[in-house]
């Protein structure tokens, strides 16, 4: 599967001219404003270029807005940087910057630097993000807007498979076999219970439902 970059500039034709070159090796999405790369954020790329000068609203209020749910590189586009600017950038989330005029040579350089500290970076730490809230697989934590979420061992084993398998509709039973094991001595009626609490402990941070009641079937992840 192609890595996914999001290109946002207000100048269509730098966007078209990065969107021809990268489309063969990348996954590219596009977005010509602040407002449209903030919806565009929400596929979850894994790179951003974006360009700081955009009306309205610019690069760097695109970068604070997305930066705590989104953990991807990204890299600013700009036509002249001062240092006091670039202190700006990098407070505000930016990992790197791209001065225009650039050579596309360089910049696919570049983006494969980031891809490649981010895969390594992945592979020591499993972390999803569904909107505001951020589940890490491997320390087994739950966070809303960087605020932790405490769960219980069993809580957290239902939303991990729930979360791990978005869409998908898990019956009681198979939520009970899967974590508990057919030899559990308890009862599917347990995850009801669970459900709720989950539901209760996430609602105090989030008005989202991550957990959905699927009527007569069972629940499913609402990412």
């Amino acid at each position: 599967m192609k890595q996914k970059i999001l290109i946002a500039d207000d100048e269509q034709g730098i966007v078209d001219m990065m969107k021809t070159y990268f489309s063969p090796r990348y996954e590219v999405l596009t977005a010509y404003s602040g407002e449209e790369a903030l919806k565009k954020a929400q596929e979850r790329p894994d790179l951003i270029l974006l360009d700081i000068n955009m009306p309205e609203m610019d690069g760097l209020l695109v970068c604070r807005a997305i930066r705590e749910f989104v953990s991807c590189p990204i890299l600013f586009l700009t036509a002249r940087i001062e240092a006091a600017d670039k202190i700006t950038g990098f407070r505000a989330g930016a990992d790197d910057y791209i001065v225009k005029p650039f050579d596309l040579e360089e910049l696919e350089a570049r983006i494969e630097a980031h891809l490649r500290r981010e895969m390594r970076r992945q592979q020591t730490s499993m972390v999803r993000f569904f909107g505001e809230l951020a589940v890490d697989y491997c320390a087994r934590t739950v966070a809303v807007r960087g605020e932790p979420v405490t769960l219980s061992k069993r809580e957290f084993d239902i939303l991990e498979l729930l979360s791990l398998h978005g869409g998908q509709v898990f019956d009681r039973e198979r939520i009970y076999e899967t974590i508990w094991g057919i030899d559990g001595d308890g009862s599917s009626d347990t995850i009801m219970e669970h459900i709720r609490k989950i539901r209760s402990k996430l609602a105090v941070h989030t008005s989202h439902s991550y957990i959905e009641t699927v009527w007569g079937c069972g629940y499913k992840w609402n990412g």
